[in-house]
């Protein structure tokens, strides 16, 4: 964000000057983009558990996971946006247009997002901000999610209660988080590298 500008004349340039020119600016622009897409692989593995084990049951942390879902989503898109290549054009004009198809408001919704009549400078201003904002109200709606999480207690797959077998979160379970994260970094940075 510091070296980023929102405005279409500049900003595929300046994508290529914090690739360029910027210390490790490649580093930082390639981690995040591929640390989005692990990301996903991770919440569409998470996903597929909870229907796996049909953690769907419980209703209000489910319907929170899915808003998650769908706010990542957006994000990802308004990323996908922002170094305003041809890919990024086009795929703000469909993706965005896809809404003109809800009867009755969509044409003024789509409008209303571009603010304008087409995709433009003020359409990449808005999802340069949404792009920054959005993450903090995930970051809300994830300790929504883990409140009801705790709230209802997370779903055994045995249906046996194991409240005699349970054993403290720390060190055993802290060590296997910190070995998961290090294996997805070193993933990660072997990607990018």
């Amino acid at each position: 964000a510091m070296h980023y500008t929102s405005d279409t004349a500049t900003a595929f340039s300046s994508v290529t000057h914090i690739c360029r020119d910027v210390n490790y600016g490649w580093l930082i622009r390639y981690l995040h983009a591929n640390g989005a897409s692990m990301f996903f692989i991770c919440l569409y593995m998470h996903v597929g558990r909870g229907i796996y084990y049909g953690s769907y049951t419980y209703l209000e942390t489910w319907n929170i996971g899915i808003i998650l879902l769908f706010a990542v989503m957006a994000t990802a898109f308004m990323g996908y946006i922002l170094p305003w290549g041809q890919m990024s054009f086009w795929g703000a004009t469909v993706i965005t247009n896809l809404l003109s198809a809800i009867p009755y408001i969509g044409t003024t919704l789509v409008e209303w997002i571009w603010g304008g009549f087409s995709v433009d400078k003020a359409t990449l201003t808005r999802f340069f901000a949404f792009h920054f904002i959005l993450p903090f109200i995930i970051a809300a709606l994830v300790m929504i999610h883990l409140l009801f999480l705790h709230e209802t207690g997370s779903n055994n797959p045995s249906g046996i209660p194991s409240d005699s077998d349970k054993i403290p979160f720390h060190p055993y379970y802290t060590i296997k988080d910190v070995l998961g994260f290090l294996m997805l970094i070193l993933l990660l940075m072997l990607l990018v590298l």
